[in-house]
């Protein structure tokens, strides 16, 4: 989810769910460590719990990363194995290091002995031509006995040549039975699963068929509402604070103000609240609304009102 849950993105989630765990788009740790990009770990105290991913492949520079992560409050520190992106595996960050399992155990040990808070990986079931059957037990074995606290397994494989990141996330096959089996052989290691899970009833599923937990992505970002809302009442049992998508963008109105007060612009913030309305009547006309406008110089929260209003004519809502 690079450059898509950035920290005005897991605010606007937030409103929703109170209690979905949250994670950041992946920060590299060289950018931490040797780049200075601090600013990268900012986040509101609104946001919790939320965990900080973290790309890279030397240990010595994740755990540095980590301890600066764990020092800024981050809850969990996740080490991605999974995107296939160019840019990753150039660095020898994500999916590629499935290739080199006792690196990646190398790099959970070294994460893990300089913070306090859960270190956590997500990965592919293989890359390539791997056999997921032999190498992923291998792979979350190692990472067992590095202290790794938490897997978070995409149950696609990565194919690293031939694929672009998108059509990663698409062709190749989904396999939730072989997680559930991984699962089911590992039972001291909790594992989430990730991949195609298009509503909370698929997530709560998978759930119940021996998994500790379900990682949504795009189709949160794209639906949150349909996502999210219904989270804290069916997963932990509490009612949420926002009861509708108005009282979300209510919740929201703050923030933003703070946030152009500081100079930042209102289409940082409702670039991410596109899709609050997907799905009803009129949804076409806030997307446009938005899309077009909160790029404008002085654009501010009356833009919010605007969107409403217009979405609700009858012509929008029929359109």
């Amino acid at each position: 989810m690079m450059d898509w849950t950035d920290r005005h993105c897991r605010f606007f989630h937030r409103q929703i769910s109170r209690q979905a765990l949250l994670y950041t788009e992946m920060v590299t740790a060289p950018a931490l460590v040797r780049g200075g990009a601090v600013h990268l770990l900012d986040h509101s105290r609104e946001e919790h719990p939320v965990a900080l991913q973290l790309g890279g492949s030397d240990p010595s520079e994740l755990a540095e990363a980590a301890r600066m992560g764990a020092e800024a409050g981050y809850d969990e520190i996740n080490l991605n194995v999974g995107c296939p992106s160019d840019r990753v595996q150039s660095g020898t960050f994500g999916a590629v290091l499935m290739k080199t399992p006792a690196l990646v155990a190398d790099c959970v040990a070294a994460m893990k002995a300089v913070v306090a808070v859960p270190v956590t990986v997500k990965c592919r079931i293989g890359v390539d031509d791997q056999d997921p059957e032999t190498v992923l037990p291998d792979f979350i074995q190692r990472i067992a006995d590095a202290g790794c606290d938490y897997l978070i397994i995409h149950a696609r494989k990565a194919w690293l040549q031939g694929l672009s990141p998108k059509e990663n996330r698409d062709i190749p096959p989904l396999d939730y039975d072989l997680v559930l089996r991984m699962a089911a052989r590992f039972p001291d290691m909790p594992m989430s699963i990730n991949g195609g899970i298009e509503t909370l009833d698929a997530a709560e599923a998978l759930i119940a068929r021996g998994l500790h937990g379900a990682m949504i992505g795009r189709a949160a970002y794209h639906r949150p509402w349909d996502i999210l809302s219904e989270v804290d009442a069916r997963l932990f049992g509490v009612q949420p604070i926002c009861r509708s998508r108005e009282d979300v963008i209510d919740a929201m109105r703050p923030y933003i103000e703070m946030h152009l007060d500081e100079g930042g612009k209102l289409h940082q913030i409702t670039r991410h609240m596109l899709g609050l309305f997907a799905g009803q009547p009129g949804a076409r006309t806030w997307r446009r609304v938005l899309s077009e406008k909160a790029n404008r110089r002085g654009a501010g929260v009356a833009l919010l009102d605007e969107a409403l209003e217009q979405m609700r004519q009858p012509d929008a809502m029929t359109g």
